[in-house]
Protein backbone atom coordinates (compact mmCIF):
# COMPACT_ATOMS: atom_id res chain seq x y z
CA UNK A 1 0.00 0.00 0.00
CA UNK A 2 1.44 3.26 -1.06
CA UNK A 3 -0.03 5.57 2.07
CA UNK A 4 -0.73 4.93 5.67
CA UNK A 5 -3.52 2.09 6.02
CA UNK A 6 -6.61 3.66 8.30
CA UNK A 7 -8.52 0.75 9.44
CA UNK A 8 -12.34 1.18 11.53
CA UNK A 9 -13.20 -1.49 14.00
CA UNK A 10 -16.18 -2.59 15.79
CA UNK A 11 -15.58 -3.37 19.55
CA UNK A 12 -18.82 -5.46 20.85
CA UNK A 13 -18.09 -8.96 18.94
CA UNK A 14 -15.05 -8.01 17.47
CA UNK A 15 -12.16 -6.96 19.98
CA UNK A 16 -14.01 -8.71 22.31
CA UNK A 17 -17.15 -10.92 22.97
CA UNK A 18 -20.76 -9.98 23.48
CA UNK A 19 -21.43 -8.55 26.77
CA UNK A 20 -22.19 -4.87 25.94
CA UNK A 21 -23.00 -2.88 27.98
CA UNK A 22 -20.21 -4.67 29.87
CA UNK A 23 -16.81 -5.46 28.48
CA UNK A 24 -16.57 -8.78 26.76
CA UNK A 25 -14.36 -11.60 27.51
CA UNK A 26 -10.78 -11.21 25.40
CA UNK A 27 -10.90 -13.35 21.72
CA UNK A 28 -7.40 -12.82 21.15
CA UNK A 29 -7.86 -9.52 19.24
CA UNK A 30 -5.10 -7.73 21.05
CA UNK A 31 -1.96 -8.57 19.53
CA UNK A 32 -3.37 -8.48 16.12
CA UNK A 33 -4.63 -4.98 16.75
CA UNK A 34 -1.53 -4.03 17.88
CA UNK A 35 0.72 -5.49 15.36
CA UNK A 36 -1.04 -3.63 13.22
CA UNK A 37 -0.39 -0.28 14.60
CA UNK A 38 3.05 -1.61 15.35
CA UNK A 39 3.27 -1.76 11.39
CA UNK A 40 2.20 1.75 10.67
CA UNK A 41 -1.58 1.16 10.76
CA UNK A 42 -4.20 3.97 12.25
CA UNK A 43 -7.09 2.52 14.03
CA UNK A 44 -10.29 3.80 14.50
CA UNK A 45 -12.72 2.55 17.62
CA UNK A 46 -16.13 2.08 15.32
CA UNK A 47 -18.90 1.24 17.68
CA UNK A 48 -22.14 1.79 18.99
CA UNK A 49 -21.07 2.70 22.78
CA UNK A 50 -21.14 6.29 23.44
CA UNK A 51 -20.77 8.08 26.58
CA UNK A 52 -19.78 6.30 29.54
CA UNK A 53 -19.54 2.67 27.39
CA UNK A 54 -17.13 4.50 24.64
CA UNK A 55 -14.85 5.63 27.41
CA UNK A 56 -14.71 1.56 28.85
CA UNK A 57 -14.06 0.88 25.18
CA UNK A 58 -11.06 3.02 24.52
CA UNK A 59 -9.54 1.94 28.16
CA UNK A 60 -9.71 -1.13 26.68
CA UNK A 61 -7.72 -0.03 23.98
CA UNK A 62 -5.27 1.90 26.64
CA UNK A 63 -4.78 -0.95 28.83
CA UNK A 64 -3.78 -3.28 26.06
CA UNK A 65 -1.18 -0.82 24.95
CA UNK A 66 -3.11 -0.25 20.93
CA UNK A 67 -2.92 3.15 19.94
CA UNK A 68 -6.02 4.86 18.82
CA UNK A 69 -5.72 6.94 15.57
CA UNK A 70 -9.40 8.46 16.83
CA UNK A 71 -13.10 7.12 17.97
CA UNK A 72 -16.18 7.07 15.62
CA UNK A 73 -15.08 9.32 13.37
CA UNK A 74 -11.46 10.33 11.10
CA UNK A 75 -9.99 13.57 11.72
CA UNK A 76 -9.09 13.93 8.09
CA UNK A 77 -12.02 13.80 6.28
CA UNK A 78 -13.33 16.42 7.99
CA UNK A 79 -11.71 18.66 5.51
CA UNK A 80 -13.25 17.14 2.18
CA UNK A 81 -16.86 15.98 3.73
CA UNK A 82 -19.30 16.61 6.22
CA UNK A 83 -20.63 13.06 6.17
CA UNK A 84 -20.91 11.28 9.47
CA UNK A 85 -19.30 7.91 7.89
CA UNK A 86 -16.47 6.83 9.04
CA UNK A 87 -13.66 6.74 6.39
CA UNK A 88 -10.96 3.94 6.28
CA UNK A 89 -9.36 1.67 3.59
CA UNK A 90 -10.45 -1.42 5.70
CA UNK A 91 -13.14 -2.45 7.91
CA UNK A 92 -13.61 -4.72 10.59
CA UNK A 93 -16.92 -5.40 11.97
CA UNK A 94 -18.56 -8.97 13.34
CA UNK A 95 -21.37 -7.71 11.42
CA UNK A 96 -19.84 -8.05 8.19
CA UNK A 97 -20.27 -10.46 5.38
CA UNK A 98 -17.52 -12.88 5.03
CA UNK A 99 -16.01 -12.22 8.67
CA UNK A 100 -14.22 -15.30 10.35
CA UNK A 101 -16.61 -16.00 12.80
CA UNK A 102 -16.46 -18.09 16.00
CA UNK A 103 -19.44 -19.68 17.19
CA UNK A 104 -17.71 -20.98 20.42
CA UNK A 105 -18.34 -21.39 24.50
CA UNK A 106 -16.99 -17.83 25.47
CA UNK A 107 -20.41 -16.07 24.40
CA UNK A 108 -24.29 -17.08 23.07
CA UNK A 109 -23.19 -14.83 19.99
CA UNK A 110 -20.63 -15.42 17.37
CA UNK A 111 -17.41 -13.20 17.44
CA UNK A 112 -14.14 -12.50 15.37
CA UNK A 113 -11.86 -15.82 14.59
CA UNK A 114 -8.94 -13.58 14.92
CA UNK A 115 -6.67 -16.32 14.27
CA UNK A 116 -8.36 -16.43 10.38
CA UNK A 117 -8.24 -12.87 10.90
CA UNK A 118 -4.84 -12.45 11.46
CA UNK A 119 -4.75 -15.19 8.33
CA UNK A 120 -6.57 -12.80 6.24
CA UNK A 121 -4.54 -9.84 6.82
CA UNK A 122 -1.48 -11.40 6.15
CA UNK A 123 -2.88 -12.64 2.78
CA UNK A 124 -4.25 -9.29 1.82
CA UNK A 125 -0.76 -7.70 2.54
CA UNK A 126 -2.21 -5.43 5.63
CA UNK A 127 -0.14 -7.42 8.16
CA UNK A 128 3.49 -8.73 7.70
CA UNK A 129 4.49 -11.81 9.55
Amino acid sequence: MSHRVTIAVDFDGTCVTHEYPHIGLDIGAAPVLRALTEQGCRLILFTMRSGKLLKEAKDWFADNKIPLYAANENPEQKSWTSSPKVNADFYIDDAAIGCPLIFGDKSQRPYIDWEKMRELLIRDGILFE
